[in-house]
């Protein structure tokens, strides 16, 4: 199974709602909160390719987005491909 990397702020809905997925879908994921540390947000920006917003999705060393962009592959049927490679 692929390895998630997920950077969150606290108090962010959409944070818990990507973590509560990636739980259900019992996937292995590391979660950085950046959202008060300078240095983890610098490096999400830097990952993402420029992304402020959170959360922050890799699967692996790809960028997937955030939270509406991992749902939408999901009701595409794609997430779980990911997450098995």
């Amino acid at each position: 199974m692929a390895h998630v990397t997920i950077y969150t702020r606290p108090f962010c809905g959409y944070c818990a709602r990507a973590l509560k997925v990636l739980g259900e879908k019992g996937a292995d994921f590391t979660e950085i909160e950046a959202g008060m540390d300078p240095d983890k947000r610098r490096e999400m920006m830097e990952k993402s390719g420029g992304r402020a917003t959170f959360p922050q999705i890799f699967v692996g060393e790809e960028h997937i987005g955030g939270c509406d962009e991992m749902l939408a592959l999901d009701r595409a049927g794609k997430l779980d491909g990911l997450l098995a490679a």
